[in-house]
C-alpha cells in the first residue's frame, strides 16, 4: 500500500498551512514544512504500524461506518483513513492549538455523504 489523497477539507488546511507559513515564517519555511508534511504522509501509507486508530466514539458521526486513524506532524494532527485502493484519504489536518474534537466533527461530517459512498 502506498499513496495519499486529500478529501477537501483537508485539501483546503493545506492550502492554508502554506499560507500562514508564509507569513509567518517566509516561503522557506514553508517549502520545508510542506515537504516534511507530505514526506510523513508518504511514510505513513507504507507503514501501518505508525497509525493509531481514533476512538470512534470521540468525534466521528454516529451514522457513519469509518474507521478512521490519526497521526502528529510536528504542530498537526493528520487523520485519515485507509482507502479500497489501498491508499490512505487523508479528511482533516488540525493544528495542535485548535478545538480538535469539533474542528474534526465539522470536517468529517462535512465530507459524511461521500464517506458513506465509499464504505
Amino acid at each position: 500500500m502506498s499513496g495519499y489523497l486529500f478529501y477537501p477539507p483537508a485539501d483546503a488546511a493545506q492550502d492554508r498551512i502554506w499560507a500562514d507559513t508564509v507569513e509567518q515564517w517566509g516561503k522557506a519555511q514553508a517549502v520545508t514544512y510542506m515537504t516534511g508534511l507530505h514526506t510523513h504522509l508518504q511514510k505513513l501509507s507504507e507503514t501501518r504500524s505508525l497509525w493509531r486508530k481514533l476512538p470512534r466514539d470521540l468525534v466521528i458521526p454516529t451514522d457513519l461506518r469509518t474507521e478512521a486513524f490519526f497521526s502528529r506532524y510536528e504542530r498537526h494532527f493528520l487523520f485519515f483513513r485507509e482507502l479500497p485502493s489501498g491508499k490512505i484519504g487523508i479528511m482533516a489536518i488540525l493544528h495542535d492549538r485548535m478545538d480538535i474534537p469539533v474542528r474534526l466533527h465539522e470536517d468529517l461530517t462535512s465530507i459524511s455523504d461521500r464517506l458513506r459512498d465509499e464504505d
